[in-house]
Formats: structure tokens, sequence, C-alpha cells
């Protein structure tokens, strides 16, 4: 089994197929190739381009440039597939779920000012402990909560203020 030079990868042909005119021009592009790199004296360039022209199969073209570099019957052997290393898996930390409580909590409207204050507490306390991810969440819950208490805290002292 060999692969004629130019074809397309993984298409393996039997080396007594018979060879195309395309076929033999590719080998004179190697010929070609070779003479002008110095690898291949006048005398046998000229002696190779005959036996092209009367090459039948491609394991004939094959014959005239098996020793160049590149030629009609491609690389030997395949190249070796990928080989899979070892890779460290990618460590991602999770995202504390109290602290996204916190800031849900912190969101919601009036009544999420102390659960967001208790949530946001609880979770920089795992947070710190444990190394997971949403420290800036449950500040932000933390903040929004405080709010939310003063905003109430401002409400009743108001409300009490002008019924005095």
């Amino acid at each position: 089994m060999s692969v004629p030079y130019g074809s397309p990868p993984g298409r393996y042909l039997h080396a007594g197929m018979l060879a195309a005119a395309a076929d033999r021009d590719r080998t004179m592009d190697v010929l070609k190739a070779a003479f002008t790199e110095g690898r291949l004296t006048k005398g046998e360039f000229d002696d190779r381009t005959a036996r092209v022209l009367s090459a039948r199969t491609y394991a004939d073209l094959n014959a005239l440039v098996a020793d160049l570099p590149v030629g009609p019957g491609g690389p030997p052997l395949a190249p070796a597939p990928y080989q899979a290393g070892y890779y460290q898996p990618l460590n991602v930390r999770r995202t504390n779920g109290f602290a996204v409580g916190a800031l849900v909590c912190g969101i919601v409207p009036f009544f999420g000012g102390i659960p967001a204050v208790i949530l946001g507490h609880y979770a920089r306390g795992q947070i710190r402990k444990t190394g997971e991810r949403g420290d800036g969440m449950a500040i932000a819950g933390l903040i929004f909560g405080y709010l939310w208490i003063s905003l109430w805290v401002l409400i009743i002292l108001v409300s009490v203020a002008g019924h005095s």
C-alpha cells in the first residue's frame, strides 16, 4: 500500500494501480525541484525524466523519487496519532450559595434587608474557611441589606416623629 503523491491524506491506493498523467506531472515537478536544489545531476535528471514518461504504475513513479525528500509514494509510514498527555483538571472554585442568596435578598425590595445581612455575614465566614468564590456578592448583599434596614429605620423614625 502506498499513498500517491498529491492524494488527499488518508486515501491509500495499491502500488500496482495505473498512474495518470497528473501523477506523472507531479512526479516531474518533484524531479525538477530536486534538480534545481542540486540533489540530482543533469544525467540523473534526464534519465529519470525519460523513465517518468514510460512509467505505468504508482510503484514505477515511486521508485523514481523514493530517494528524494518528497515523492509520489508520500511518507513511508503514516504519522503517529496525537498522543494525549496528562493535564491537570481545571481547579474551578465553587461559588458560595449563601453569597448568591445574600445578593438576591439584598436586591429584593423592602423585606430582603435582614435576610441579606444574615446570609452575607454567614457567606463571608464560609468563604474565609473554604476559599470559595463569591465574596463580592456577599459584600454587595450586605450593602444592599444594610441600606434596606437603614431605610426602614428612617421610615419608622419619621413616622414616630410625625405622630408626636
